[in-house]
């Protein structure tokens, strides 16, 4: 997943939600680094449409790199540390 053409979106992605206070504006709901930010926040940082947004998110979560989080009927997307730590740790071991 993390080896197609697109991946380099999806490692900004997963780089940008290490600080989302440095990379996203202030969200009027929720806290970006307990909760997340939103598909139409990583739109307009990737400069896209949300749908694409939305997509790369979802593989992103189907692999659980990314937790969500529901509030107002708007989910919200942060790092999931300890499954990146795993993943990260499999590829040091040549995997």
């Amino acid at each position: 997943m993390l080896r197609t053409s697109v991946s380099a979106r999806r490692l900004d992605i997963l780089e940008w939600l290490k600080d989302p206070v440095a990379h996203f504006p202030p969200q009027r709901h929720g806290d970006p680094v307990e909760d997340g930010v939103t598909a139409d926040a990583v739109a307009r940082r990737l400069g896209v449409p949300r749908p694409v947004a939305a997509t790369h998110l979802g593989l992103l979560v189907d692999v659980g790199l990314l937790r969500t989080r529901t509030i107002r009927r708007r989910t919200y997307y942060r790092r999931d540390e300890v499954r990146i730590a795993e993943v990260a740790r499999m590829f040091e071991k040549g995997w």
